[in-house]
């Protein structure tokens, strides 16, 4: 396959025998580069190489000014714009920077297409009066309605100053320069009027474009080569010839010159597979097997080149590329936000972009978890990383200030004062934190230089990027808060790339869109080939109306996907093997339909196109319970578990699910306690039960009365905060939804305590037995042969009219059919509705063992989001024309036992695992 370039280059050694006097003038640098390599295989003699610009450094060479940065020229645009607005009108730099965005956007296209600036202003600020006729005119403006007037009557203004002063100091934006250098055209003619110029590979050309290059084709200082198939050229409805068709019949050049040239490499016979693919992922795997089944036939996949529509796919891609490929080249660069370096600052820049005494737990722990920081934070084998976390959840600290982090990290001071102090006394102080905490990253770094050489280049890079904005700062001091430096940083971060090392000649080529423009490869795979990405659809972000834009000969989206066609088929024009790839997942934001270029290929019929939907292998995967194997050291470890007891809560949460009892109880696990930024419910709970203890233990022995319980009630908010505090410890619970939750204890407490008088005053005795009662006894199981323990604390025992009560309280809520059963056998097959009835029974069961109480005695639970229904007493069901008793009984507790001692025994069986229940 011969190139295009090749071609250029082969008809030139034909009527120019000295290469080294031509100026080659190509779209992109990587053009020049392939330009450079074959240049070799047309000149056979040692020659001194010919200059190669890009048309960008042609034009900016011309005009005589150095093209800024868009961060740059915010700075200058602001310069401007304050001088032309009064200090009480004035937007801050933040906001300027907004909407100054797209002003500087519109300004670029007015420049590059010669458009008299104070007539599109003019026209511009008509339209508006005119679209505000109903309003502008009346007498009585209101502030807004002069602003918004005012904006457009000084766009003129704003455009000449600004230009004035970049031209003053020979900068300028893209627009600006080809502006210059179209004006200064004559004058480079005459003092260069032997230069020979070699255009090659363009389709769309600005005004400015246009003009230069036609004068010097005049001044036959310049030959042009067009790179378009006569399949789109003769075509006219056909997108891809566009501009090119415009071109040929425009310039006057080409009425007396021949035109260079038509192709026919689109007519012969191609390869061509187009692949309908779910999401980006799925894209950059199949790309990943197509190579693999190319390197069959070409193991170097030289003439290769993977075109990605959406660069976000770089990195699938690259993670998808088989392990072999020996050479490969990446003409994009890696951005400099993707890094984990950028996630750092990021998080600082979150943190801080409010002012601030205190910061919230997640975000600083964050920070010191990150990878660059923790290392920081480590001192003599101790990481006080994690000494913050733990204290952190220990001490339930949703807020943290930095006296606390010194205090917790005291090792670590300098290293918390360049995260968390002084960014909100100024811009500087907090640019200087960036500078010094990149130099502590450094110093640790360099420790270990050789396996640390990217992320050291990663430090450099994040080194000189805010180094530039303290230059800009320092040039033009607007940056006044953290906010607005927050999106200086993201504006130039987004605009920094890392360039990969590879061989730019050799092997595979992954590359944008816009860069393959010259380029010419025998296989392509082109990925992304959806609409609202190839092309990219519409988007008006401009000042400038549609219809002004169209009136002024300005670009529009027709003209953008115009680019976009031409860029795609021209990939195709010579290549032999062409895979197409497209997302078949609707995407919110682009639409993610098709790409109607693969429709278009379709219709065009000129060749047979292999066309398949791919999905994925989604292997089927059987839900699968866990089972955990009773060894000889597990069975050793339930007869020690056994031999300490077991606890009511402990035997319902193996009723619940036999794996969580495994994990709690054999081994230990027990779930992070993480910090409670709202009181969880078994904190409350806590609070509750601690308070009542509070007030019956000294109660104990004693018959309650009116007059005990009202003094009782006055306590209820120093027991409650003593026991939040204790419990929720420096969590605040005087704002939000904890003081609703701290006012809801209280409020249980106060209303528990009504039930309680309400009982007395209706005649019932109470008398409190017992409070906490703890309880542990042994019970015999021949099965086993080894000791079983109960163990257990009991809430409250009282004497209530003779009958003694064993209660448990609940600040859940609790309903009477949950404290009652029917059939024994069902009592340890449903943890939901009978858990509550088998705690309650193993109550009784242990204080009747322990205690030798009178039978028949009664169980149950006091639930404080159904206080209404008093002590909700368990209840045996009777069957059949059996009645149902609340009373327990030898008769009730024979059969609780038999139910007790055939679950222990299934669980101290060897025979049966522990199985995970789906729960």
């Amino acid at each position: 396959m011969t190139t295009f370039i090749f071609d250029v280059l082969k008809d030139l050694k034909a009527k120019y025998s000295n290469f080294s006097e031509l100026t080659f003038i190509v779209p992109s640098k990587r053009a020049g580069l392939f330009l450079k390599h074959q240049l070799p295989e047309v000149i056979k003699q040692t020659a001194f190489s010919p200059l190669i610009l890009s048309i960008e450094e042609f034009v900016e060479d011309l005009s005589q000014l150095r093209n800024i940065s868009n961060t740059e020229l915010l700075f200058e645009f602001y310069n401007s714009y304050t001088e032309l607005t009064n200090e009480s009108q004035r937007d801050s730099f933040e906001t300027f920077s907004k909407w100054a965005q797209i002003l500087l956007q519109d300004f670029n296209e007015i420049d590059r297409y010669l458009i008299q600036p104070h007539k599109i202003f003019d026209y511009l600020t008509a339209i508006k009066e005119i679209e505000s006729d109903h309003w502008s005119i009346e007498k009585n403006q209101t502030d807004f309605i002069k602003n918004y007037l005012a904006f457009w009557n000084k766009l003129y203004n704003y455009y000449t100053h600004f230009t004035e002063t970049l031209t003053k100091k020979q900068i300028g934006y893209q627009g600006l320069i080809y502006r210059k250098a179209e004006e200064n055209t004559n004058s480079y003619i005459k003092n260069n009027p032997n230069k020979l110029h070699i255009f090659l590979g363009f389709n769309a050309l600005n005004t400015a474009e246009t003009n230069i290059i036609q004068e010097l084709l005049e001044n036959k200082m310049a030959e042009i080569y067009w790179d378009i198939d006569a399949s789109f050229f003769n075509n006219n409805n056909h997108d891809a010839g566009l501009f090119i068709r415009q071109h040929k019949n425009r310039w006057k050049y080409f009425k007396n010159h021949s035109f260079n040239w038509l192709g026919d490499h689109y007519s012969k016979p191609k390869n061509i597979a187009m692949f309908g693919i779910p999401k980006n992922i799925g894209q950059a795997k199949y790309i990943g097997s197509i190579l693999k089944n190319l390197q069959h036939n070409n193991p170097s996949l030289q003439n290769t080149a993977v075109v990605l529509g959406d660069e976000n796919l770089l990195i699938p891609v690259l993670n998808s590329m088989p392990k072999n490929i020996e050479a490969l080249n990446i003409t994009m660069g890696f951005p400099l936000k993707s890094i984990p370096l950028a996630s750092l600052f990021e998080s600082l820049f979150h943190l801080h972009k409010t002012a601030s005494k205190t910061f919230y737990y997640k975000d600083v722990v964050k920070i010191i978890s990150h990878e660059y920081i923790k290392p920081l934070l480590a001192h003599n084998n101790t990481e006080e990383t994690l000494s913050i976390n733990e204290i952190i959840d220990q001490n339930n600290l949703v807020y943290l200030s930095t006296s606390k982090l010194k205090e917790i990290a005291p090792k670590s001071i300098n290293i918390i004062d360049l995260l968390f102090s002084n960014w909100n006394k100024s811009v500087e102080l907090a640019l200087e934190n960036c500078i010094n905490l990149i130099l502590a990253i450094k110093q640790h770094l360099i420790k270990n230089n050789s396996d640390n050489l990217l992320p050291l280049e990663y430090l450099y890079r994040f080194n000189v990027l805010f180094n530039e904005v303290i230059r800009l700062n320092a040039q033009n001091p607007h940056i006044n808060n953290i906010s607005t430096l927050y999106n200086v940083y993201k504006e130039l971060l987004s605009a920094e790339t890392l360039d990969f090392q590879g061989e730019p000649l050799q092997g595979l080529q992954i590359m944008g869109m816009l860069e393959s423009r010259v380029l010419d490869f025998e296989t392509v795979i082109i990925s992304s080939v959806n609409e609202g990405i190839l092309p990219s659809g519409k988007t008006q972000n401009s000042f400038i109306p549609f219809d002004v834009k169209i009136e002024n000969h300005l670009p529009t989206y027709k003209e953008k996907d115009a680019v976009y066609t031409y860029h795609f088929y021209r990939l195709l024009q010579r290549a032999k093997n062409i895979y197409i790839l497209y997302n078949t997942e609707a995407d919110v934001l682009t639409g993610g339909e098709k790409s109607r270029f693969v429709t278009q290929l379709e219709l065009e019929g000129q060749h047979n196109i292999y066309h398949k939907i791919i999905a994925p292998k989604v292997p089927v995967i059987l839900p699968k319970l866990n089972e955990i194997e009773k060894t000889a050291d597990l069975q050793k470890q339930l007869k020690q578990l056994a031999e300490k007891g077991f606890s009511p809560s402990s035997l319902t949460n193996y009723i619940r699910n036999p794996i969580d009892f495994y994990h709690q109880s054999i081994l230990k696990i027990r779930e992070h306690n993480d910090v409670e930024e709202t009181v969880a419910a078994n904190t409350l709970g806590t609070v509750v039960h601690n308070t009542l203890e509070d007030f019956y233990k000294p109660l104990i022995g004693e018959v309650l009365t009116v007059e005990t319980i009202t003094q009782l009630k006055p306590k209820i908010d120093q027991r409650v905060s003593h026991h939040f505090k204790n419990e929720y410890k420096q969590g605040d619970i005087t704002t939000g939804k904890n003081l609703i939750i701290y006012e809801i204890a209280k409020r249980y407490i106060s209303n528990f305590l009504d039930l309680e008088i309400r009982e007395i005053q209706s005649g019932n005795t109470i008398k409190i037995l017992a409070i906490e009662a703890n309880n542990e006894i042994e019970i015999d199981i021949p099965e086993l042969k080894f000791p079983v323990r109960l163990k257990g604390i009991v809430d409250r025992v009282d004497l209530y009219n003779d009958m003694i009560r064993i209660i448990d309280y609940k600040t859940g809520k609790v309903e009477q059919t949950q404290v009652q059963i029917t059939h024994w056998e069902d009592l340890c097959s449903d943890y939901k509705k009978y858990s509550k009835s088998f705690q309650v029974l193993t109550y009784a069961y242990m204080m009747h063992a322990s205690q030798n109480l009178p039978l028949p005695i009664k169980a149950g639970i006091i639930s404080f989001k159904n206080l209404k229904s008093g002590c909700l007493n368990f209840i045996k069901k009777g069957e059949g024309k059996q009645g149902n008793s609340s009373l327990i009984d030898n008769d009730i507790l024979r059969d609780f036992e038999k139910e007790l001692k055939k679950l222990i025994i299934e669980i101290c069986n060897p025979q049966i695992n522990f199985i995970e229940k789906e729960v």
